[in-house]
């Protein structure tokens, strides 16, 4: 049994994670690809289903959070469908990313883990884009909204709200 509070589908889940990782000899050589196979599972890894697969192959759970930690490919966070991006570097900080940052905050509602209320958006302060010359930049899954301004803000959030609504028609 695990640390997680599992219903019957989460059960089944880390079943299938077991099975996984029992068909490798060398269980800690293969932790990137245990980890690649959780998340992909799991959609990400929280700290419990670290240390269920800490324990399960012997290896130090702050070991294992340091590589999740440590790859960009790995998230502790729950997924959500769309992951807005604010880039928060230099270039971007200074034409007011940190207003634009927190105006997203503020009007999706988001919780201490960055998940908007209604569990559609994540928001995320990252470093760079690699974009300065148009920004301030904001990223959403994989569209770059440029020359951002606060009057945009809503306009965005409504754009994927409304598609989200038409996805589900």
């Amino acid at each position: 049994m695990s640390d997680l509070d599992m219903s019957i589908l989460e059960k089944k889940k880390l079943d299938m994670l077991d099975a996984y990782i029992d068909t490798f000899e060398d269980k800690q050589l293969n932790i990137i690809t245990i980890l690649h196979y959780a998340q992909s599972v799991f959609e990400y890894l929280p700290k419990e289903l670290q240390l269920h697969i800490a324990r399960k192959i012997d290896m130090p759970a702050v070991k294992i959070n340091g590589i999740v930690s440590f790859y960009s490919f790995f998230s502790e966070k729950q997924v959500t469908k769309y992951i807005v991006d604010v880039c928060r570097g230099t270039a971007c900080f200074v034409k007011g990313s940190q207003n634009l940052y927190d105006i997203f905050s503020e009007r999706l509602k988001v919780n201490e883990e960055g998940i908007s209320e209604d569990g559609l958006f994540t928001l995320n302060s990252i470093r760079c884009l690699g974009a300065c010359g148009l920004g301030p930049v904001v990223k959403i899954n994989d569209k770059i909204f440029s020359h951002v301004t606060n009057d945009m803000v809503d306009d965005i959030i409504v754009e994927y709200r409304e598609k989200e609504k038409a996805d589900e028609s």
